[in-house]
């Protein structure tokens, strides 16, 4: 596996196919650019020059470091790498204040033996509000 923290030479193509087929949305391969251009922390992982792996931080480098948009390609699941994507991405956010994690429901027990804990207080506002709320990302509640 070869671990690449820039993106000068990424693909964002097969990017965006990497999250269809992780299966974690669309994402348009313009959007993913920008949003990893104004992300502090990024990591692609490739195997054999094919892009297996994704993620990164948003982060301010002394409060926050927000770790979202880590997917793995279906191929290399349950075999360790969204691990090693996460450790990573903690590591290099070690000198925040706190590091958030985003994740979509149902993968907090993932998560949790990661050292993270749920937040009590995360709160939201989705571009789509009904599909956030159908998709059971946020609640009314």
């Amino acid at each position: 596996m070869n671990w690449v923290f820039e993106q000068e030479n990424i693909d964002w193509a097969a990017l965006s196919n990497l999250y269809k087929i992780a299966p974690l949305g669309d994402k348009h391969p313009d959007d993913l650019k920008i949003a990893f251009s104004n992300s502090l922390y990024k990591c692609f992982v490739f195997d054999d020059g094919a892009l297996v792996g994704v993620g990164r931080a948003l982060a301010d480098g002394i409060d926050c470091s927000y770790i979202c948009d880590v997917a793995i390609h279906p191929d290399c699941q349950g075999q360790g790498l969204g691990k090693a994507i996460i450790a990573k991405l903690r590591d290099l956010s070690a000198g925040h204040r706190k590091i958030i994690l985003y994740a979509v429901p149902g993968k907090e027990g993932f998560y949790k033996k990661l050292g993270f804990k749920r937040m009590s207080t995360a709160m939201a506002i989705f571009k789509d509000q009904e599909l956030a709320l159908k998709a059971g990302l946020v609640n009314e509640t």
